[in-house]
């Protein structure tokens, strides 16, 4: 199965993004149940988190080479907004 892309994502209180989508619905996603796992664990520090991309084909979320979040993660485990 495909699930849209990503369009564009903000940040809007502590570790919770609203990610956009290609088919122009929005899910909310909290990352701090991500904190707790060690490649995550950069994205404590609130000013790195808030620092993200879009990756390009609109896959994911990155922050760097090693941290990111796929569009199907947010999909699947976000909630609608």
């Amino acid at each position: 199965m495909l699930y849209p892309k990503i369009k564009s994502a903000q940040v809007v209180d502590n570790y919770t993004l609203f990610v956009h989508f290609s088919n122009h619905q929005t899910r909310k996603y909290d990352i701090q149940k991500l904190l707790d796992k060690p490649m995550f664990f950069p994205l404590k520090n609130f000013a790195f988190f808030k620092n993200f991309q879009i990756e390009p084909s609109g896959s994911g979320i990155i922050w760097n080479d090693e941290i990111d979040i796929s569009e199907y993660e947010i999909w699947v485990n976000g909630t609608e907004y």
